[in-house]
């Protein structure tokens, strides 16, 4: 199951889940496979290929269990019966409420001895983001803050580079690597022309979307993220009223503009991450700015945090906060983080850890 871990691993197949499979037959593994992308053979289904006649008396380690619905591809459980396979053992249950029929039920009823759990919690991390958007119809949302150790993100006169050090921006970007789309608002593009791609890092897949929430399409035909639209997608999300000759004006850059519905002459944050989720994506991390961060723990739309402090202070009611927002009114209001881990990268601090409603239950205010 280890094997089959390491091989989803090396993929992005969103908006579907990364799956991997190993079959083994007395005692050796005879074939491997993982879910290349959407659209693409599932890892079963690779992993039988891969095995040929050898597949028959095998058992088969899948990360996820098999799927049992037709969608661009036939059941892996066909697959796996069809192939002979007499055993599958599968980490976790497909968390999906849409899918019609249970994979292991199917095998079962077919004569396949099924057992799950194995590597239960590794399994789980790694469809994480698949679960969330296939249960809530939204991303994961990661926010990412880089900030001193009074929680600045600029000082007063909008300096910010580089708040932390070179090891904890070269993790920044592997978050980036790692995710479907990074998320900016607006007065981030305006303030600090951000490129928003992973550098110096390994990319699984395709470079993640960048996006941009613009309610009136201020977003510069000579930013960065302009004129390289044609190098990695760029998404602006705008109202309804954003002018016709601005929507044009970045078409003609490649910048796809998507309309969506405002909220007090704001981007609406759900509508924004459904909009997303629509798009395929599944993991989205959020880099700001204190605007963004705020206004999505204030609507309880974070599902993690990871912030680098720096042991810096800026001092100062002008600097600017990594979390603006209206934020909570008083100490039993504020957002519990929990499950959080620590780890220091250079002279900096890194804090991983989730994000829980103003009563401490994940997710219950959704």
């Amino acid at each position: 199951m280890r094997e089959a871990l390491a091989l989803a691993a090396q993929a992005r197949p969103s908006p579907n889940p990364r799956v991997g499979c190993v079959l083994v037959r007395d005692g050796a593994v005879v074939g491997r496979g993982f879910h290349r992308a959407a659209g693409m053979a599932h890892a079963e289904v690779e992993a039988i290929r891969d095995a040929g006649d050898r597949a028959r008396g095998a058992t088969a380690y899948v990360t996820l269990e098999p799927c049992n619905h037709h969608g661009r591809t036939p059941p892996c459980t066909d697959a796996l019966v069809n192939a002979g396979v007499t055993r599958v053992v599968f980490g976790v249950s497909d968390p999906n409420p849409h899918v019609e029929g249970r994979g292991a039920d199917r095998l079962r009823a077919a004569g396949v001895r099924v057992d799950e759990g194995v590597e239960r919690e590794a399994c789980e991390a790694l469809i994480e983001s698949w679960r969330v958007c296939v249960t809530r119809g939204t991303p994961l949302v990661v926010l990412k803050v880089a900030m001193t150790i009074d929680g600045r993100i600029a000082t007063r006169t909008r300096a910010s580079k580089w708040i932390t050090g070179p090891e904890a921006r070269r993790d920044g970007h592997v978050l980036r690597a790692r995710a479907d789309a990074v998320l900016v608002g607006v007065g981030t593009v305006l303030t600090d022309d951000p490129m928003l791609t992973p550098r110096e890092v390994a990319v699984v897949g395709s470079l993640p979307a960048r996006v941009v929430l613009d309610s009136r399409l201020r977003t510069p035909t000579t930013s960065v993220l302009a004129r390289t639209a044609n190098e990695a997608p760029v998404w602006v999300l705008h109202g309804p009223e954003a002018p016709d000759e601005r929507r044009g004006a970045l078409r003609a850059m490649g910048v796809e503009t998507i309309e969506v519905p405002l909220e007090d002459e704001r981007i609406g944050l759900r509508a924004a991450l459904r909009a997303l989720a629509a798009k395929g994506v599944t993991e989205l991390l959020v880099e700001g700015g204190g605007a963004v961060h705020g206004s999505l723990l204030d609507a309880g739309l974070g599902d993690k945090l990871v912030a680098y402090v720096a042991p810096k202070i800026f001092g100062g009611r002008d600097a600017f906060p990594a979390f603006a927002g209206t934020g909570a009114s008083s100490v039993d209001e504020a957002r519990q983080l929990r499950s959080w881990r620590f780890e220091q990268l250079g002279q900096d601090l890194k804090i991983t850890a989730e994000i829980g409603n103003v009563h401490g239950d994940h997710h219950s205010d959704r």
